[in-house]
């Protein structure tokens, strides 16, 4: 693997149908669907059917079949043996594996082609096999996704959402009331961008398999409750601080009431926790460089640990790094860094991988780190 340069982002890109990625970030992110013809000339071969229904077969991998029968809807989680699914002559069946970037270097790679959104917003590569009539009903995201049709062919059809109703007693959250504005049938190649909030209903004509980048968008409270967490965690378990004190306590005939003192103290504590901007930022990217759950590396050995003094080295496709002003961040782990280091890290990050030349120039300390991640599977020996 070769260090990746950095992205042109003034540039027009055939991915984004002749735009630029600053224009369509202006013009489309989070504002209007984009429709792309041949994005990716002829589609693209992320992996075969036989490999993506063993892959759904195994515990590490995230993955569901969908199936539908006139206006009835089953859906089971995986893992699922090929026994779980339906045959392929059956129309109207959906597999959706999550997470191909975790596990097929070829996912990581069409990912990097997305690296004009930073990689904190980045979420995954979701591939999906239908038969004919295969989909998962009209439904609405709240997440920006890019639909890149890798294979065959699907009919989309999209519109704002206008009837929040859902259809009862079935195991999806499908539209009751879907009302379609624009049409389209994506051939191999070709690519639908659509915002958080427009309805869509994708459906296989043919046997077909779709490409999903998606985006996350963590809730306000849910991301306040796992930074706040880290804060926590973060603090120094023997450091109590001051005690609280009340010398000055009245005897109560309402002992059930809490003190109002006693109130102040403990929102005194709390803003005081949040009073520290670095921490709150060394917090915050720890959460969005936690891999997702479910990922565990491989170590590798001392042999390969030892080829690092002569050569580069690339992040594994599993690792998630991002950086701030004064940190590194890896895989939900903060380092302090300033200097030629923090530059060299940084460009890890963009990059996902360092020239010899790069890891050459990294301090005795900085090298020792690199050391570690490597041992841990974070990082790889790069390929000559």
């Amino acid at each position: 693997m070769i260090a990746q340069s950095r992205m042109d982002i003034s540039l027009a890109s055939p991915l984004l149908g002749g735009l630029s990625p600053q224009t369509f970030m202006r013009r489309h992110w989070q504002k209007k669907p984009l429709l792309v013809r041949q994005a990716v000339p002829g589609g693209i071969d992320l992996v075969e059917r036989s490999r993506l229904f063993e892959m759904a077969a195994h515990d590490e991998v995230e993955s569901r079949v969908i199936v539908r029968r006139d206006k009835r809807w089953t859906l089971r989680q995986g893992p699922l043996p090929r026994s779980a699914m339906p045959p392929l002559k059956q129309p109207n069946w959906t597999l959706l594996v999550q997470g191909l970037d975790l596990h097929l270097p070829a996912a990581r790679t069409l990912l990097d082609r997305f690296r004009f959104v930073p990689d904190a917003r980045l979420d995954d590569a979701m591939l999906s096999f239908a038969t004919d009539g295969g989909g998962v009903g009209p439904h609405v995201d709240s997440y920006d996704v890019f639909l890149l049709q890798a294979k065959g062919k699907r009919r989309w059809r999209i519109g704002k959402v206008r009837d929040t109703e859902l259809v009862p007693d079935v195991p999806l959250k499908i539209l009751a009331n879907f009302e379609p504005e624009q049409e389209w049938l994506l051939d191999a190649g070709d690519m639908l961008y659509l915002p958080p909030g427009w309805a869509h209903d994708g459906v296989a004509e043919g046997e077909c398999m779709t490409c999903s980048i998606g985006f996350r968008a963590a809730g306000r409270d849910e991301l306040a409750r796992e930074v706040l967490q880290r804060l926590l965690d973060g603090a120094d378990a023997d450091s109590r601080g001051p005690l609280y004190r009340d010398p000055s306590l009245a005897a109560t005939d309402t002992p059930g009431r809490l003190p109002r003192d006693l109130q102040a103290f403990a929102e005194a504590a709390v803003a005081r926790l949040l009073a520290e901007p670095r921490a709150l930022a060394c917090a915050l990217g720890e959460v969005l460089s936690e891999p997702k759950r479910g990922v565990w590396f491989d170590a590798v050995d001392d042999d390969a640990r030892a080829s690092l003094v002569a050569g580069g080295v690339q992040l594994d496709q599993r690792t998630r790094a991002l950086y701030d002003d004064a940190h590194v961040f890896i895989n939900g782990e903060s380092f302090r860094a300033s200097g030629r280091d923090a530059k060299l890290m940084r460009r890890l990050a963009d990059r996902r991988a360092l020239g010899a030349r790069d890891v050459a120039a990294l301090s005795p300390a900085a090298r020792e780190l690199l050391d570690e991640w490597l041992a841990a599977g974070w990082v790889r020996v790069q390929a000559p």
